[in-house]
Order: C-alpha cells, then sequence, then structure tokens
C-alpha cells in the first residue's frame, strides 16, 4: 500500500479514528462530538490517507483499543507504531510511556529520570502533548504531578483522561473525591455525529 490507509471505529467512549501506512500505525484518534469531526482532525494529521478496511495488524489494534476502553485488560505494547519522522526524544518518551502498566501512572519527572535526563520534564510534557498515538501510547497515564489528573492533557482533554484512567482503575486508589470525580463516574459518552 503507498501511502496511508484511515478508518473509523465504534468505542465505548465515541467513534474513534486509526491512520496506518506500511509500517505500522501512524495515528490514532479520539472521539470528538462528531465523527465528522474526528475524521478531519485525522484528515488533518494524514492529508493523503484514504479511507480503507483495515489490514489484521490494524484490525487487531482496533480491537484492542475497544476492548480498552470497555475496561478490560489488554496490552497494546506490541501493537506496532511508525514513529518514522518523529523527533528522537519523542520516541523515547513514547517508548517508556508504553511500559507503564495498565492502572499505573507515572510523573513527567519519573519519566524523565527513566530516560536518563532529569532535567527535561518540560520537553517530555511537551512530547506527551504531541503524542499521535492516543491509547496505543497511553498518554494519559503520565501525569504532571503525582495523583492530580489536571493540567494539559491533550485534544481529549482532562474529561478525558480522568474517563480512560477510571476505566483503567488507576484513579481507585486515590482519597480525595472531588465533585469532578463524581460527575463523570456517571458522565454519558459523548454524542455520536
Amino acid at each position: 500500500m503507498a501511502g496511508h490507509g484511515y478508518t473509523t471505529f465504534d468505542t465505548s467512549v465515541g467513534r474513534c479514528g486509526i491512520a496506518w501506512g506500511d509500517a505500522g500505525i501512524v495515528g490514532v484518534q479520539l472521539p470528538e462530538a462528531r465523527e465528522i469531526e474526528t475524521r478531519r482532525r485525522l484528515l488533518q494529521q494524514f492529508p493523503d490517507a484514504r479511507e480503507f478496511r483495515p489490514p489484521a495488524d490494524v484490525a487487531y489494534a482496533i480491537e484492542g483499543i475497544v476492548a480498552l476502553l470497555r475496561g478490560q485488560a489488554v496490552d497494546l505494547s506490541d501493537v506496532p507504531v511508525d514513529m518514522y519522522g518523529l523527533p528522537l526524544f519523542n520516541c523515547r518518551v513514547y517508548d517508556a510511556l508504553r511500559m507503564i502498566p495498565r492502572g499505573e501512572t507515572r510523573t513527567h519527572a519519573e519519566i524523565a529520570a527513566k530516560l536518563g535526563a532529569s532535567g527535561a520534564v518540560y520537553s517530555v510534557g511537551q512530547a506527551i502533548a504531541r503524542n499521535p498515538f492516543a491509547i496505543l501510547v497511553p498518554c494519559h497515564r503520565a501525569l504532571a504531578v503525582a495523583g492530580q489528573t489536571s493540567g494539559f492533557a491533550g485534544n481529549g482533554g482532562i474529561i478525558t483522561r480522568s474517563r480512560l484512567l477510571s476505566i483503567e482503575g488507576a484513579l481507585a486508589g486515590r482519597t480525595t473525591t472531588t465533585l469532578f470525580d463524581a460527575l463523570l463516574s456517571v458522565a454519558p459518552p459523548r454524542p455520536q455525529g
């Protein structure tokens, strides 16, 4: 296949998008308010992508994403992602994020220290903010400050981050409950387009 393929698919949190090339997944788009907006955002990143039926390895990734978003324990660290053209430091951050187990979180400082770059906390945050592989590279498991889900959380925002961490059970041990936490547990998925 020359160029990139893409498709959209249903999950428990809305309709997501995924794009791929010959070397693996090049991007995952979390749901926007309407499917057309999800497609638009994905195609902004990959304007040469054409809608195709996903090949077997991409279908496997989609099944894993759907299962994870349903709350099932799924390890997606073996799904091939194509990091060609991304800054080397970002690739190192993404590899570190893929090693964070489901239901756990790490701070940006912990990730920087793991990379042997303890002074690069800001750069870690910037790499996380640019993560094109949502869910496959679980940036929602990276927190600016331990125990706080607030702060920059990419396109999905803090509601999406908190919902993903809640689905994975990472928020279960929190000792403080806020009004936001209570509303999150009963918030319906975003409407589909």
